[in-house]
């Protein structure tokens, strides 16, 4: 069974950077793409970024290209979310996701089928 841990949320100040990551275990990593989104309170989970399963293409959200970077590392299982010059309106949680079958008509919708628990992003003005 697939399990995601996200981990480096926090407080930042506008302007700032962080680096979240998601360890992947329980089946293969290397045969799945990835997704990061997120969920602000009181809207609904919205795309970020995502990454075939071998790093060959990644997917943007337009409200973070240029400035989000996604990024895997089949050798420890790990997909990485990159965030600077972050701003006030990037606060949510953030979840990633994994899917074997996604295909690049929905690896931007939240149609993946495995989720992490969420990590808490605070960008402060």
């Amino acid at each position: 069974q697939v399990q995601l841990v996200e981990s480096g949320g926090g407080l930042v100040q506008a302007g700032g950077s962080l680096r979240l990551s998601c360890a992947f275990s329980g089946r293969t990593f290397s045969n799945y793409a990835m997704g990061w989104f997120r969920q602000a309170p009181g809207k609904e989970r919205e795309f970020v970024a995502a990454i075939t399963w071998n790093g060959g293409s990644t997917y943007y959200a337009d409200s973070v290209k240029g400035r989000f970077t996604i990024s895997r590392d089949n050798a420890k299982n790990t997909v990485y979310l990159q965030m600077n010059s972050l701003k006030p309106e990037d606060t949510a949680v953030y979840y990633c996701a994994a899917d074997a079958w996604i295909t690049m008509a929905t690896i931007t919708t939240p149609r993946y089928n495995h989720w992490g628990q969420g990590t808490q992003v605070t960008v402060s003005s």
